[in-house]
């Protein structure tokens, strides 16, 4: 079994990191600080929301 990515999954990745870069960015910085509170830096922060995207269920 592979480990890499294969395209089409780097560029879901990708692009759902797009989205949540630009989420981040339209936070109040209450929300960007708690945040970094609890996760510890943005980037921690920010895997987690990529994260929860990629595992959420599909809103119908």
């Amino acid at each position: 079994m592979s480990d890499d990515f294969t395209e089409a999954q780097a560029s879901v990745l990708i692009g759902t990191a797009e989205k949540m870069i630009e989420i981040w960015n339209r936070l109040s910085p209450e929300k960007q600080a708690a945040l970094l509170a609890r996760f510890g830096s943005e980037e921690n922060a920010l895997a987690a929301l990529v994260t929860t995207h990629l595992v959420a269920p599909a809103k119908s």
